[in-house]
């Protein structure tokens, strides 16, 4: 499957199912409930997602200033950006996608997974890098 057709199918069949679940949650609920609900984590969400950011920032600079190259702290950086417009984004899956992102454990999990397959598309020459300049 290439590349655009999958990104054809997140952007079609998330929403359908986002929409589905939060008919049947207000069915189950209430409208007002339903909609209090997204709200909530949404602000919820944002609030994590600054405070997980800050802390992220903070490992980004100490690293600097002691000269070790933060690499961790980038994709982790990167995560939170994507959990935050995940839970910004109304639905309860993206929501719970984006909380699971925030969790310190779960986070770093998915790091590792992710610096491993970049080690792995480097290691198999699907990546290739450049280094302009003195090493």
């Amino acid at each position: 499957m290439n590349f655009l057709f999958k990104l054809i199918l997140l952007f079609t069949l998330v929403p359908l199912i986002e929409l589905a679940l939060l008919i049947k949650l207000a069915q189950w609920t209430s409208l007002t409930t339903t909609l209090l609900l997204v709200i909530a984590t949404g602000i919820l969400g944002g609030i994590l997602a600054k405070y997980e950011g800050i802390a992220v920032w903070r490992r980004l600079w100490l690293n600097l200033q002691q000269g070790i190259m933060p690499t961790d702290e980038l994709i982790e950086g990167l995560l939170i950006f994507i959990a935050g417009a995940l839970l910004i984004t109304p639905g309860m899956l993206t929501d719970l996608t984006g909380f699971l992102i925030l969790i310190p454990l779960t986070r770093t999990m998915l790091r590792n997974w992710i610096k491993q397959k970049i080690q792995r598309a480097i290691n198999q020459n699907r990546i290739n890098i450049y280094f302009s300049g003195p090493p």
